[in-house]
């Protein structure tokens, strides 16, 4: 009677029954495994690969790159302009326009924001914009701009 109770105490679970494809992958969207265990790696492996797979598929960029321009090489100064946008001053060499080829104020406006835009983001409108010189006598674009 000893050996049968021996036996009992040490008695294999009863095998549980298969799941279904539809409730793993419900366990899965619910995060329902335990730490360590086996379904739980393949969810974070899968998370990973995502996160660093996904930057080299051509199409799947999600439209973040860095700027072509790589940021101002001087100091810009952005003021507000009482609620009504902003008044951004960029030194004349920072703007990639000549004057003397380009009279059009469609090319003006679109070399000053290429110009503001490292500061101002890629969603500002330039409204209007003037040439003058700054303290130390360099030429300066003061642009009127807003979001």
């Amino acid at each position: 009677m000893a050996t049968n109770e021996h036996l009992s105490a040490h008695a294999e679970p009863e095998p549980q029954p298969r799941r279904t494809a539809k409730q793993v992958l419900l366990s899965y969207f619910y995060w329902t495994y335990s730490r360590g265990s086996l379904h739980y790696d393949v969810m974070v492996t899968l998370i990973l690969l995502f996160i660093f797979v996904t930057p080299q598929v051509p199409g799947w960029t999600f439209a973040d790159k860095p700027s072509p321009m790589g940021g101002p090489l001087h100091p810009i100064q952005v003021i507000g302009n009482d609620g009504q946008g902003m008044v951004v001053t960029v030194r004349a060499e920072d703007v990639n326009l000549d004057l003397k080829t380009s009279e059009r104020d469609a090319d003006v406006k679109k070399a000053l924001r290429r110009a503001i835009e490292p500061v101002t983001g890629d969603d500002v409108f330039v409204v209007r914009w003037e040439t003058g010189t700054d303290s130390e006598g360099r030429a300066v674009w003061k642009v009127w701009a807003h979001r």
